[in-house]
């Protein structure tokens, strides 16, 4: 067993080093211990792991994570711990694709609604992933990289890849340390407002208007993640809040306008559908038979929606640089626009 503590690119060097040997060398990978520099300082651990083992799928890697084999100071750790300076980070052995088994990400530019030298917000289409890994090649993280290879670009959320929207990403390592640390502030005057439009099914209740559900998130085998609603945080829930305010009724559906107030996986999704309104094309915690006829053309006739209605819209967040508070919004894509017109006729 070999035991070094070298800094992340030095850990990224191993690593495409040992790929670079082949099958040939079966004892090749080895377990490396790496010390985190002022590079890494604050990154989660898993998108530490993802860049120092280039190749290795998101999937394994949060399988390796949760298998206790990934230790950070001789302890074990969650995907999203967060690495600090001088922290020490044990990575077992990996195989890491050889270069010429990756798909290359192909390049491409991404609406953008507002860049400056510290960020950039994108309005993310759907059907598109954040990042590569759980079955996906690539994402926009990988895109975009392409298409800018000499500058500093990391995820500061994430988005499903069914939603479209607001998507902020960093340009430097302050930056990012800085929204990162605001979106999970409780303050009022640092925390990061991000609200969704919504069409689910049903008319809402206009007495629901906050909804305080805890959530907790199981994954399966193959790494796909599912997400439900328990009583409390004695079945393993963690508290989720989502504010709700009705924008407009269609008589069998209604249009939300939904503010997260925590940031789980799935929340919006899982609390609609638990409150009896699920949302218009969710493939995963929707109603499957409305949805096909949705994407059939069958409900509204001839028109066809083929997507999940859930729109991150509006960002409020204060300038990770200058402290200077930004509003941003995003409209609503073509095809979410034009099933409300189509909704807005029938009950006219």
């Amino acid at each position: 067993m070999e035991q070094r503590i070298i800094g992340a690119k030095g850990a990224a060097k191993a690593a495409s080093a040992v790929a670079g040997k082949g099958r040939a060398d079966s004892a090749a990978p080895r377990v490396q211990n790496v010390r985190i520099d002022a590079g890494s300082d604050g990154q989660r651990l898993d998108n530490f792991l993802a860049k120092v083992l280039k190749g290795v799928p998101r999937a394994h890697l949060h399988r390796v994570i949760r298998s206790g084999e990934v230790r950070v100071n001789s302890g074990r750790a969650a995907a999203d711990t967060r690495l600090a300076l001088g922290d020490e980070v044990r990575i077992p052995p990996v195989r890491v694709a050889e270069r010429s088994e990756r798909p290359q990400a192909p390049g491409r530019e991404f609406p953008v609604v507002h860049e400056d030298d510290a960020l950039i917000c994108i309005d993310k289409p759907a059907g598109v992933a954040v990042h590569g890994g759980s079955g996906e090649s690539f994402g926009v993280i990988e895109q975009m990289r392409r298409t800018r290879p000499d500058a500093f670009l990391e995820l500061v959320h994430r988005l499903d890849k069914d939603t479209s929207g607001l998507l902020l990403l960093a340009k430097t390592r302050p930056a990012l340390v800085s929204l990162q640390n605001d979106l999970r502030s409780r303050l009022p005057e640092r925390a990061i407002g991000k609200t969704y439009a919504a069409l689910v099914v049903g008319d809402w209740p206009e007495s629901l208007k906050v909804i305080d559900v805890a959530l907790r998130k199981d994954t399966a085998s193959d790494g796909s993640r599912h997400v439900r609603a328990v009583a409390d945080d004695n079945e393993h829930g963690r508290r989720s809040i989502s504010l709700v305010r009705v924008a407009r009724r269609f008589g069998d559906f209604s249009l939300l306008d939904v503010t997260l107030k925590t940031g789980r996986t799935h929340q919006i999704r899982v609390h609609l559908s638990d409150a009896g309104h699920a949302i218009a094309g969710d493939p995963k915690y929707g109603d499957f038979t409305l949805n096909r006829a949705l994407a059939r053309g069958t409900l509204l006739a001839p028109l066809r929606f083929e997507r999940m209605f859930l729109h991150a819209r509006r960002l409020r967040f204060r300038h990770p640089a200058t402290d200077a508070p930004l509003d941003l919004e995003a409209p609503l894509p073509t095809s979410c626009a034009e099933l409300l017109d189509a909704l807005a006729r029938r009950v006219a």
